[in-house]
C-alpha cells in the first residue's frame, strides 16, 4: 500500500474527493454524520415515501458506528467501525441524493463501487478494534435523528484529525483487490 497523508475538511465536496486515491491516510476535520442498519432503513424507508430526510447527505460522509455509551466526563464511548456490507442494499439512494463518504470496516459490493464512481463517493476504513482510540478524536456528539433508536440514531459528530484510509476511490480502484493481488502466487 502506497499513498499520501492528507487533511481534509467536511463538508466532503466532490473536488475534494478527487484528490483522494485509494491507499492515501485521511484525517477528517469538521463534521461527520453516523448510520448504522436501522438509520439506514429509517432514511430508505422515508425516501419511499416521498419525503425529505432529517439530514441533508449532499457532500457529507456516514459514519457506521453504534458508539457505546459515554461514561462521565466522556464525549462519546467507544467508537469503532461497524461492518459496511450490511448497508450495501441501502447505499445507492443515498449516493444519488450526493452522499460523498462514508466510512467503515470491510470490503463493499460491486453495485455500491460503481454507485460510488457513477456519483462520485468514497469509502474510507476506520481501524476495527480501535473505538477507544477513534473517540478521542471525536470532540462533540449530538443526536439529531431517530433518538429512539439508542446507539444507531443518527449523530452529528464534530471531528479532528479523525483517522482513516480511502479503501476504495471514485475512480473505483480497491485497496482490498490491489492489495491481494500483489500477494497472489
Amino acid at each position: 500500500m502506497s499513498g499520501k497523508i492528507k487533511k481534509i475538511t467536511t463538508p466532503l465536496t466532490k473536488e475534494k474527493l478527487k484528490g483522494l486515491m485509494a491507499g492515501d491516510t485521511v484525517y477528517i476535520r469538521g463534521s461527520i454524520y453516523t448510520g448504522r442498519d436501522a438509520a439506514h432503513q429509517r432514511l430508505i424507508e422515508t425516501l419511499k415515501r416521498g419525503e425529505e430526510l432529517p439530514i441533508d447527505l449532499k457532500d457529507q460522509i456516514i459514519y457506521y458506528v453504534g458508539p457505546a455509551p459515554a461514561k462521565p466526563g466522556q464525549i462519546i464511548g467507544s467508537a469503532g467501525p461497524t461492518t459496511s456490507y450490511r448497508m450495501d442494499d441501502l447505499t445507492l439512494p443515498l449516493l444519488k441524493l450526493g452522499l460523498s463518504g462514508m466510512i467503515g470496516k470491510g470490503s463493499r459490493g460491486e453495485q455500491v463501487i460503481e454507485g460510488m464512481k457513477k456519483y462520485g463517493a468514497v469509502y474510507f476504513a476506520a481501524i476495527g478494534g480501535a473505538g477507544a482510540l477513534i473517540a478521542d478524536s471525536i470532540k462533540e456528539s449530538q443526536i439529531v435523528a431517530y433518538e429512539d433508536l439508542g446507539t444507531e440514531a443518527i449523530r452529528k459528530l464534530k471531528v479532528e484529525d479523525f483517522p482513516v484510509i480511502v479503501v476504495i476511490d471514485s475512480q473505483g480502484n480497491n485497496l482490498y483487490v490491489s492489495e491481494r493481488e500483489k500477494y497472489k502466487r
